[in-house]
């Protein structure tokens, strides 16, 4: 959001205020303005379209962008006066610029190719006030070259995996106030040669940053050695599966399980923490799936377990099998968060995929299991103690949010600010 900020064209001498629910209570009667941009994942989908018929009531000008937007842009349209698919850093100028003039369009396609040399500063400063651990983000890479059934980051970016030159990014993490950086790429190692160039150019810097990484990296030495010389704190692994047969499924059949331990100490050897994302539900997944997942993470000492249930995100290959197959439970977006099962399972119950996620999250975070993992790990324990006490927080909400609560959302009718606020907000 704060990189549109920057984008919009100066002669508009716009006034801007950004909002995020994920930090902050939204009163959207004390919000004045002509024109609305909203964005969401596919789990808050509903709130941005309760947003967006609230303020189209008022007589305000809205626009929808980002992921769920993309997935599902005729079904945005429905709600918004235009949306934006893709990436917007050329067609969200020129849909101000179209507004402006009075000629606004329902949709505003990205162009084939992006000249990202051309990504201004974002303006920070509009978070200033805001409550976040750090504004210091920044992305280096787009899109990934790996085709995944269930992954949106494919069709969002067209297929494309695309870099931003060196220079401009060491140049934007120069100028970040203090210490430490996260980079959002989803996929910024699958260039090797690459992302060990840009790891050895922050080395002057002196920063502590963390991000994304596949497990194809055990077997980068000098990539590792990179990370670590440039100041890696933590990266997150998508480990998934603790099967060959469950990682193929989706895609990701370079995970070599074999390997999985090895990498944890190549990472934990350098002082490099692991948040470990690992999915339950796959096609070959059976009640067993859940004790595989726990053991791992206890014997390898993943510092930080993360755990989701497969979810078929409306626009992926894997939702349109699924439907044909008539195994999509709900079109509840609200309920796509990646922790409720919206799907029949193959090898298992619905019931026994819900329960068994559960429990995997309540087992992990247990106070002794926390301190059994970092004994084991030796890592950054300021940031991991941390984050696993706020794992153990956020592992009350699974009993909070059920299926039954959340399901009573999408029937609202949105007409006041009221509506909005008892829509179930992403816990």
């Amino acid at each position: 959001m704060v990189t549109l900020a920057a984008l919009i064209p100066p002669e508009l001498r716009g006034e801007i205020k950004v909002y995020d629910e994920s930090v902050e209570y939204i009163d959207p009667t004390r919000i004045k303005a002509d024109i609305v941009g909203l964005t969401g994942i596919t789990g808050v989908s509903m709130r941005s379209y309760a947003y967006a018929e609230y303020f189209r009531r008022q007589g305000v000008t809205t626009v929808m962008g980002g992921p769920h937007a993309t997935l599902m842009p005729e079904e945005a349209a429905r709600h918004v006066d235009a949306v934006v698919i893709g990436h917007a850093y050329e067609t969200w100028p020129k849909l101000l610029n179209d507004y402006c003039e009075g000629k606004l369009k329902k949709f505003y396609y990205p162009p084939e190719k992006i000249d990202w040399a051309l990504l201004p500063d974002p303006h920070r400063e509009l978070f200033s006030h805001k409550s976040f651990i750090t504004t210091n983000s920044i992305q280096a890479v787009f899109g990934c070259p790996h085709h995944c059934e269930f992954c949106v980051t494919p069709i969002i970016c067209k297929g494309n995996y695309e870099r931003r030159p060196i220079e401009d990014v060491f140049n934007e993490v120069s100028r970040m106030p203090g210490r430490y950086v996260t980079f959002l790429d989803p996929s910024p190692v699958e260039n090797t040669e690459y992302a060990t160039a840009l790891y050895r150019a922050l080395i002057p810097l002196k920063k502590r940053w963390g991000g994304l990484a596949t497990t194809r990296i055990v077997d980068q030495p000098e990539l590792l050695d990179a990370m670590q010389a440039s100041g890696c704190f933590g990266l997150l692994i998508g480990f998934e599966s603790l099967t060959a047969s469950g990682n193929s499924t989706i895609g990701k059949g370079f995970n070599d399980i074999s390997k999985y331990k090895r990498l944890m100490h190549e990472l934990h050897s350098r002082n490099i923490s692991v948040m470990g994302c690992f999915v339950h539900g796959l096609e070959s997944d059976n009640s067993e799936c859940f004790k595989r997942t726990l053991d791992f993470i206890y014997e390898a000492n993943v510092d930080l377990p993360r755990f989701t249930v497969c979810t078929p995100f409306p626009g992926t290959p894997f939702f349109e099998r699924l439907k044909q197959e008539g195994r999509i439970l709900t079109e509840n977006w609200t309920l796509y968060d990646a922790q409720h099962v919206v799907f029949q399972p193959k090898c298992m119950t619905v019931e026994e995929l819900q329960e068994g996620h559960i429990n995997c999250w309540n087992s992990a975070y247990r106070l002794a299991n926390i301190f059994k993992r970092l004994a084991g790990s030796r890592t950054f324990l300021e940031y991991t103690i941390l984050a696993n006490i706020g794992y153990r927080l956020y592992c009350r909400g699974h009993r909070r949010f059920p299926h039954r609560r959340m399901a009573e959302d999408w029937k609202l009718s949105c007409s006041t600010a009221e509506d909005i606020a008892r829509i179930t907000p992403a816990y």
